[in-house]
Order: C-alpha cells, then sequence, then structure tokens
C-alpha cells in the first residue's frame, strides 16, 4: 500500500474564448516546440477562413471535419 495520496484526475482545460475543449486539444496538436500562440494565430486563421467561406459556425465544421477522419472501426492487435 502506497504512503502517498490518491492522484485526481484532470481534465483539459477550456479556452476560454470559444469555450470548447476540441479547441485546445487541436491547439495542442498544432502546436511545436512549445509555441501555444502561434498554434492559436494558426487556428484562428482557419477558423475565420471557415466563417467566410461557409457562412456558418466554424466549430461545428471542425467537429464534422473531426469526426469524419477518426476511424470507425477500432484495431486491435491481433
Amino acid at each position: 500500500m502506497s504512503h502517498r495520496g490518491t492522484v485526481e484526475k484532470r481534465t483539459t482545460k477550456s479556452y476560454p474564448f470559444f469555450r470548447n475543449r476540441l479547441v485546445n486539444m487541436v491547439v495542442n496538436r498544432i502546436m511545436k516546440t512549445e509555441k501555444k500562440s502561434l498554434a492559436y494565430q494558426i487556428l484562428y486563421r482557419a477558423v475565420n477562413k471557415i466563417q467566410q467561406k461557409t457562412e456558418t459556425y466554424p466549430l461545428l465544421v471542425l467537429r464534422q471535419a473531426i469526426c469524419r477522419v477518426t476511424p470507425n472501426i477500432g484495431v486491435k492487435k491481433t
């Protein structure tokens, strides 16, 4: 039995501008060499282009794109 206390599970914090965890997860995937501000700039430019071209809520389009990219079948080790 461990002498240390139990560790609480941490959830990812949502970015206050969009209030969406998906945005934070996408930014962390874009981010390289700890330049989060650059990753946010890239995401904001992409969101603005989506909004101009489709004239819909850009996070809805982002969520649909991610759902289409993720595989439907779980891959299992044989």
